[in-house]
């Protein structure tokens, strides 16, 4: 069954989540490394993990499998999603693809290199109403496509 799994210490498009999977029906795994609130749902279920920063994405990995959804900005988990057979999509509504997740990769070590040495500095833009928008879009349409056909 379609599980979708959130990377939820700092997930923006949580509420998102609960609205596509309450439609169709779907479990949703909210983990972090601390408590979080969510709804009240048989669908959903708060998944705190202890031990680490990176034991939130070990657990993600364990357990999500071919016909799952991660959702994460994480590149990293999103590649080892990705080689578990699940899809990964970014709270911009980016779609992680096999095809694509060697150069996500490298231009995230690049951009974290240039940030180290002070060659550039801040974060990324802003989150915003149109990303929340091909959010809901590539979820929905990812999820369409596993029950079509199974992955």
């Amino acid at each position: 069954m379609l599980e979708i799994y959130v990377d939820g210490d700092a997930c923006p498009v949580k509420d998102e989540v609960y609205r596509v999977a309450g439609r169709y029906g779907l479990q949703v795994k909210v983990v972090a490394n601390g408590w979080l609130r969510v709804p009240e749902s048989p669908l959903i279920e708060r998944v705190t993990v202890s031990g680490g920063l990176d034991r939130a994405d070990d657990w993600i990995v364990e357990h999500v499998g071919p016909g799952d959804i991660a959702i994460t900005a994480d590149v990293p988990l999103a590649s080892r999603c990705i080689k578990q057979g699940a899809r990964v999509i970014a709270p911009t509504g980016r779609a992680f693809t096999e095809a694509s997740i060697g150069n996500d990769l490298a231009t995230r070590n690049l951009m974290t290199e240039l940030r180290d040495t002070g060659q550039i500095r801040g974060g990324g833009r802003p989150f915003t109403k149109e990303d929340r928008s091909r959010f809901l879009q590539t979820l929905d349409a990812a999820v369409q496509a596993i029950r079509r056909t199974g992955r």
